[in-house]
């Protein structure tokens, strides 16, 4: 039989990836702590600064970078997504001139790779989306990649985004609302019951059916929020929320605040039966010793692209995310919703910090990405696995 036409209608839904225990979800979330990649897809990648390095967004080394992560044993590599204007946030840099679609090139690593989870950005909201292209370009990404592909579900919180697509920003809430209603009907075309016939506030179908089936219930959820709405939305449909610094960038000012922020969403989850991860996305930067480590930290503020980052500064303001209010501008030389710098010992010293705060998984963005990440895997890795924070994974043949 298909579903009735009322709004409020109990949609179908699909078993949850994280419940079954040979899904790529399943191993992933046996860690301890995750270890996330933030890929740079975009010209500058996290950090606006012009000392000099090798980072760039071509997809050749996105991809070098991918395979490095997944033979140190991490669990998914990211990308974020922004529409920009000609010359993106300018200044010295160019910063974000140029910017990989991150859902393409997630699809795109899929073939080169193995083991690690894929995840790619989505404004669902910009342009015609209709939840069955989602549904449909989705299972087939699943596929791909045989269950290691999901999508971060975002509204946009600029406010001159929504404008390339000739649409006008939405209400905050509102914007949630509708994404409810998107993901609500891209679970009910997932779980394949019948022909999908649903008349709702947002989006309406008549006979609709997608195919095929995704190989472990359905695609990996997540999504980037710091608000109740979001916070919301998340505890219901995500298996992973990406959540920001409720205190900046300093590690110590954020350690108090984040078990208080990190409960508000698992609480609501646990509430409906529902258990997600947490995961914050920290700059790292390791060095032998402390001294070289603040010493480098020190040099990248130094050489702040000042142009650029008044412009990203601007642009937020503008916007209403609830996410990054209290992040210094400067510290957008470095980047990321936290930074933490030291020995090697010191970095995994305060990952674990981290973790006892409720936070079950690290997003990792580094300055200059392939010496750093080697480094990283070469000399935290081992103490994390030393602490019982991360259990040892066999790089892939």
């Amino acid at each position: 039989m298909s579903a009735s036409n009322q709004q409020d209608q109990q949609l179908w839904t699909p078993e949850e990836p994280q419940n079954l225990p040979d899904s790529p979800l399943s191993r992933a979330f046996s860690q301890p702590l995750m270890l996330g990649l933030f890929l740079p897809l975009q010209t500058g990648g996290w950090s606006q600064s012009t000392l000099p390095r090798g980072t760039d967004w071509s997809f050749e080394y996105n991809k070098r970078l991918t395979q490095q992560a997944e033979n140190l044993g991490f669990d998914i590599a990211f990308g974020l997504s922004q529409w920009l204007p000609k010359g993106g946030f300018g200044g010295e840099t160019g910063y974000r001139e140029n910017f990989l679609d991150p859902f393409v090139s997630a699809v795109a690593l899929a073939s080169a790779t193995r083991r690690i989870l894929l995840m790619g950005t989505i404004h669902i909201l910009y342009g015609p989306w209709h939840p069955m292209h989602l549904a449909k370009f989705l299972a087939t990404a699943d596929h791909i990649s045989q269950g290691r592909f999901g999508a971060n579900i975002v509204t946009g919180y600029a406010e001159n985004e929504p404008k390339m697509f000739g649409v006008t920003r939405g209400d905050h809430d509102r914007r949630y609302a509708q994404s409810a209603e998107f993901t609500r009907i891209c679970n009910a075309l997932w779980s394949g019951v019948d022909n999908l016939t649903y008349k709702g506030e947002f989006y309406n179908l008549e006979e609709a059916y997608v195919s095929p089936r995704p190989l472990y219930g359905r695609p990996v959820l997540a999504t980037a929020s710091g608000s109740p709405a979001g916070f919301d939305y998340a505890s219901k449909y995500s298996d992973v929320v990406f959540v920001s610094s409720p205190a900046g960038e300093k590690l110590e000012d954020a350690l108090p605040k984040l078990p208080a922020h990190v409960a508000t969403v698992k609480n609501a989850a646990a509430a409906l039966g529902r258990k997600i991860r947490v995961i914050i996305n920290p700059t790292i930067i390791v060095r032998p010793t402390r001294e070289e480590a603040f010493a480098y930290y020190q040099a990248i503020m130094d050489h702040a692209d000042l142009g650029a980052i008044g412009s990203f500064s601007a642009r937020h303001k503008a916007g209403d995310s609830q996410s990054w209010l209290e992040h210094s501008a400067r510290g957008r030389a470095v980047g990321g919703h936290l930074h933490v710098v030291g020995s090697p010992e010191d970095v995994a010293e305060q990952l674990g910090q981290l973790h006892a705060a409720g936070i079950d998984g690290i997003q990792i963005t580094f300055y200059d990405y392939e010496p750093e990440l080697a480094y990283f895997g070469e000399s935290v890795i081992p103490l994390l696995e030393q602490a019982g924070l991360r259990h040892a994974v066999q790089p892939e043949a």
